[in-house]
């Protein structure tokens, strides 16, 4: 199934811009104290995407192989992504070396973070496994891959948050603009958010203010995802279990947008049932 590039996500735009913030991140999850972000080797791979969507970030720093994604819905199957996106990296690292001789072949050790900001989901840190997706369980895996989430809202994993401005300016920047879309346009809450985040000196005001539109649309596009997928959710627990919704679901927590979705269908690679609800049992 192909579907287009996706825009990039908002965790991922200002990450782009200033590297300064990828190591301070780095440096508030593992307590390093790096100061020089030219160490950092940048390995994101570009124009792939995994399940509808591209990673964030990639880097390798002190040979760790560093693989961050920010993540508004809950999703399971983040250890099978990441695993996919880890064999691509480690074959363009190994690409000269000789991996059928007997010399053993140095890797990056990796570590996989996700930064989760949805509503589904209150615990402060769930480990994902590869090996609870296997159909035979094991507890001696002989294959595995784990994800670490940390649940970034506003009101969770504080320390974390101010030992980290960048980490503590998203937040407080998403936590504004829900609050605002409660009681007013999207458009509004968006752009009211921005400006109360430069007013108290935001340590992402300069991006907010430089970059208004760009970040308008990221933040527009990622709420207008979240509130359809859940409202998707609401009428599948209302109305019963239904395959064609099920497969849009699914789909809108793989990370397809809606005009990809919709895309697919008009050129017949998905084909979604209609809604018939279920017939209640006397």
């Amino acid at each position: 199934m192909l579907v287009k590039e996706h825009k990039d996500r908002l965790f991922r735009f200002v990450l782009g811009r200033k590297r300064e913030y990828l190591l301070e991140l780095y440096n508030a999850l593992n307590g390093s104290e790096y100061t020089n972000p030219d160490e950092l080797i940048v390995n994101t791979l570009e124009n792939v995407i995994f399940m509808g969507m591209k990673n964030d970030i990639s880097f390798v720093i002190e040979s760790t192989l560093n693989l961050y994604e920010a993540q508004s819905t809950y999703n399971p199957n983040m250890p099978l992504r990441g695993l996919l996106y880890f064999a691509d990296l480690y074959r363009g690292i190994t690409k000269d070396e000789n991996i059928y001789g007997r010399k053993l072949i140095k890797i990056p050790t990796p570590t996989y973070i996700v930064f989760y900001n949805g509503l589904e989901r209150e615990e402060d840190r769930i480990e994902l496994k590869l090996s609870d997706a296997f159909e035979i369980p094991s507890d001696d895996p002989r294959l595995e891959c784990k994800a670490l989430m940390l649940n970034i809202n506003f009101n969770h994993n504080r320390a974390l948050l101010e030992r980290c401005k960048f980490l503590f300016g998203y937040s407080s920047f998403i936590e504004k603009f829900r609050r605002y879309a409660k009681t007013m346009s999207e458009d509004e809450a968006a752009n009211k958010a921005i400006d109360e985040c430069i007013a108290e000196n935001n340590p992402l005001a300069d991006i907010l203010a430089k970059h208004r539109t760009e970040v308008c649309n990221m933040i527009l596009t990622d709420y207008d995802e979240e509130r359809t997928l859940a409202s998707y959710k609401e009428e599948g627990r209302e109305e019963g279990r239904e395959e064609g919704r099920e497969e849009i679901i699914a789909l809108l927590e793989q990370g397809y947008s809606l005009a990809q979705i919709k895309e697919l269908r008009e050129s017949g690679a998905l084909v979604v049932a209609e809604h018939t609800p279920k017939k209640k049992e006397d």
